[in-house]
């Protein structure tokens, strides 16, 4: 998923009626279209239902013009054909997990 980070005070959203969310870890939760199914966003919530920034799905901005790649996640588990430009970060499992305090 290639997403954008909003702190939670900066967030808007409209529509809450047709996002569903679902606890994909202890320590986080995805949520999606309640209607297409579109991925919506990523929380790392530390376990607490509502709570923590948002990562944003960056095909869901009309415009992503000017970001800018910061680092890669889990980047030990991608796909060999996939290979991502740039000098920046590439977390392993490992490191990615003892970063955001997630289990094994």
């Amino acid at each position: 998923m290639f997403a954008i980070t909003v702190p939670e005070p900066a967030m808007r959203v409209a529509g809450v009626e047709n996002i569903r969310s679902l606890r994909s870890s202890d320590w986080a939760s995805r949520s999606f279209c309640g209607k297409c199914g579109s991925a919506l966003w990523y929380r790392y919530d530390k376990g607490v239902d509502g709570a923590g920034d948002y990562e944003v799905a960056v095909g869901l901005l009309d415009d992503a013009g000017g970001l800018v790649l910061e680092r890669e996640i889990f980047a030990d588990q991608k796909p060999e054909c996939w290979s991502l430009a740039g000098d920046h970060p590439k977390l392993s499992r490992a490191e990615t997990l003892a970063l955001y305090g997630g289990g094994a």
